[in-house]
């Protein structure tokens, strides 16, 4: 939405921000491990039947505890993303915000945004959709990831040039990808499901029965006080 065109027309434009953060921060996480711990192959190669047993150099992944993770956007599902990665695995935190920013969590925000690329293990993407971060993963900033980290994406497909994601993965300049959403949503290349080290999923953040209650309920509380003629709580 053109929340701005939207102003100028007398439109009152809402959101709800507050109902999905948790649930989309844990989605964060579920793509982090399963994408670092290559769960979904694993899950496959049972479902297969071609599983042969345990051995001990069988599918080794990237193990998160202690690592750093990269989070760029520091609102709040970015803050919730970086509790569960300190206080849930111990993880050093490094980001990058457009603005300053301080949080209740222990990290370092970094200047630029190849510098937290360059540092992290995982990287995890965040920030609002939009002109202003259309694109602001490309091929420079996948480039400076280090080969043995992994990039999850939970905030809206066009943030990351898919064309550049493809190209890293089958270069082997980057180890995996755990991606939710999709720049032609949704359309998913097929270069990105032929790939083992990739976990895809359906748009699946706020998929949880309470969030789209909450999400609901939170709709109709910005509809309730337009129509009092109250301030509403949740003006973009």
């Amino acid at each position: 939405i053109d929340a701005k065109a939207a102003v100028n027309a007398g439109v009152a434009v809402t959101n709800t921000p507050g109902a999905v953060t948790d649930a989309t921060a844990d989605i964060a996480m579920t793509l982090m491990l399963s994408t670092a711990r290559r769960a979904s192959e694993g899950e496959r190669l049972v479902r297969a039947g071609k599983w042969q047993g345990w051995h001990p150099i069988q599918m080794l992944g990237l193990h998160v505890s202690g690592k750093t993770v990269g989070i760029v956007g520091m609102g709040r599902i970015g803050q919730a993303i970086a509790r569960r990665c300190h206080f849930g695995f111990g993880m050093d935190v490094v980001y990058f915000n457009r603005s300053q920013k301080t949080i209740d969590v222990p990290a370092q925000q970094l200047e630029g945004l190849n510098d937290v690329m360059q540092q992290s293990d995982v990287v995890i993407v965040a920030v609002p959709g939009g002109a202003d971060t259309h694109h602001i993963i490309n091929a420079e900033v996948i480039g400076a990831m280090q080969s043995h980290a992994i990039l999850v994406n939970i905030s809206r497909g066009d943030v990351i040039d898919e064309a550049a994601l493809i190209s890293a993965l089958q270069a082997k300049t980057l180890a995996g990808a755990g991606l939710d959403v999709y720049e032609f949503e949704p359309q998913v290349p097929d270069a990105l499901i032929a790939m083992e080290n990739v976990v895809l999923l359906p748009h699946l953040g706020t998929a949880a029965l309470e969030v789209r209650e909450a999400m609901g309920q939170m709709a109709l509380d910005n509809c309730i006080a337009l129509a009092a003629g109250k301030e509403l709580p949740n003006l973009v």
